[in-house]
């Protein structure tokens, strides 16, 4: 029954983007000097969970779906074309270093969102 609360999964779909979407992050920060490497990133948490008027998520049960994302699935990477070096290389360290500031601070609201639904959860066991 409590298994399957939608506080616990959004939270935990919000802690799986950010740490992928710091992933990604890395790698462009390994990539900085590499020639017409250009930056990538994935879209924001809001736009792939965000429910549609009817209140109901699209969510895929089976990767030949069309629309929706399979649970656990990585969300898709979009390259960041920018200003770019004379080398070619769009990455700018600086602009990659708040995205992973970004990227923590969301995991970070994620923990404490699964922490506070735990809180609540306890509380309400123990009044009965």
């Amino acid at each position: 029954m409590f298994e399957n609360l939608d506080v616990f999964r959004m939270s935990a779909a919000m802690a799986r983007h950010a740490g992928h979407r710091q992933a990604v992050i890395a790698q462009n920060v390994a990539n900085a000097d590499t020639p017409g490497y250009v930056a990538r990133d994935i879209p924001a948490f809001a736009t792939s969970y965000a429910p549609d008027d009817s209140g109901a998520h699209q969510r895929a049960t089976r990767a030949g779906h069309m629309h929706g994302m399979v649970p656990g699935q990585a969300p898709p990477i979009m390259e960041m074309p920018g200003e770019g070096s004379p080398n070619g290389n769009q990455v700018t360290v600086e602009e990659e270093i708040f995205k992973a500031v970004e990227a923590k601070r969301q995991h970070d609201r994620a923990i404490a969102i699964y922490k506070s639904a735990l809180t609540v959860m306890r509380n309400a066991i123990r009044t009965q």
